[in-house]
């Protein structure tokens, strides 16, 4: 495994980059300011649009570290900023990442998710070399599972209480791919 961090990657109608200063409106705007979007995340609404700029001055300075996965989600055709893809956690001994992602939801149900999870997966196994890629997602959002479902990944298990979001302590259900799944 080479750690090569968040690096531009495009689909058909995505760009994935890293984010600049100037996203921070947007996603506060877009996703951060929501909470539908967050309510099923592990983190509180932004109260206000200087909660997101910290937030995003914070991860610019992040990403000079190679084991750093963080991409902001803009569409190809608008140039709108509309989401988040980000590895949650490196776990070095078993070459895994486990993946988490946002998006506003006035873009919800165009396939803008699997799409983006592909790419980061693509990139993930195929240039970092990691050998497994997961994601959880609180039982009670399934549709955060057809993202998972959509991009390939195979369904692994449901842990009871392992997971703490915006609603409190919730079980998860797990989806993984191996780079050996692939194959």
């Amino acid at each position: 495994m080479e750690h090569k961090g968040t690096k531009r990657l495009e689909t058909d109608r995505l760009i994935l980059r890293r984010y600049t200063e100037s996203d921070a409106e947007l996603m506060y705007r877009n996703w951060a300011s929501d909470p539908e979007v967050s309510k099923f995340l592990t983190w509180p609404t932004h109260s206000s649009v200087e909660v997101t700029k910290s937030l995003v001055t914070d991860w610019i300075v992040r990403y000079e570290n190679p084991n750093y996965y963080n991409w902001v989600i803009e569409l190809k055709e608008t140039g709108d900023v509309v989401g988040n893809i980000s590895g949650v956690e490196v776990i070095e001994k078993i070459e895994a990442i486990e993946i988490g992602y946002c998006m506003g939801k006035a873009w919800w149900g165009r396939g803008i998710m699997p799409e983006a999870l592909c790419a980061v997966m693509d990139y993930l196994f195929d240039e970092v070399g990691m050998n497994r890629v997961f994601a959880r997602h609180d039982v009670n959002n399934p549709k955060s599972g057809r993202v998972m479902q959509k991009a390939g990944m195979k369904y692994e298990g449901t842990m009871r209480g392992a997971g703490r979001n915006n609603q409190g302590i919730k079980d998860v259900a797990v989806y993984g791919l191996l780079k050996s799944d692939r194959e």
